[in-house]
């Protein structure tokens, strides 16, 4: 059992210029894909939760399932709010293509 201590703290003195470098670029690029990946995956969140919101402005069932009578809708409020929707759904999705091919070309992984 003894035999399989290693001198961690002389090894690591003894680490040269080459090997520390790689260790910190290693662990810069570990925690920038991390990152980068989950930026990608929020736009990407984001993106189907307006759609789904944008879906549901479309919903105007009846009350009830036995009522006849539409819930109030404002035509001006939903017209506001699609057009909203539609623009930041837009910004959205050219962020994220932007960021998922960054993401593709700096770390070379497919996202």
């Amino acid at each position: 059992m003894d035999n399989d201590l290693k001198p961690r703290f002389i090894e690591s003195l003894k680490r040269n210029n080459d090997q520390i470098r790689a260790d910190r670029a290693t662990a810069i690029g570990e925690d920038s894909e991390l990152i980068y990946r989950r930026k990608v995956e929020d736009l990407e969140l984001k993106i189907k939760r307006l759609e789904r919101e944008q879906e549901g402005l479309i919903d105007i069932s009846p009350l009830d399932k036995n009522s006849l009578t539409f819930a109030d809708f404002d035509c001006e409020t939903f017209v506001q709010k699609d057009l909203e929707i539609s623009l930041t759904l837009r910004n959205l999705s050219i962020q994220f293509e932007i960021a998922k091919k960054r993401f593709e070309y700096l770390f070379g992984k497919k996202f």
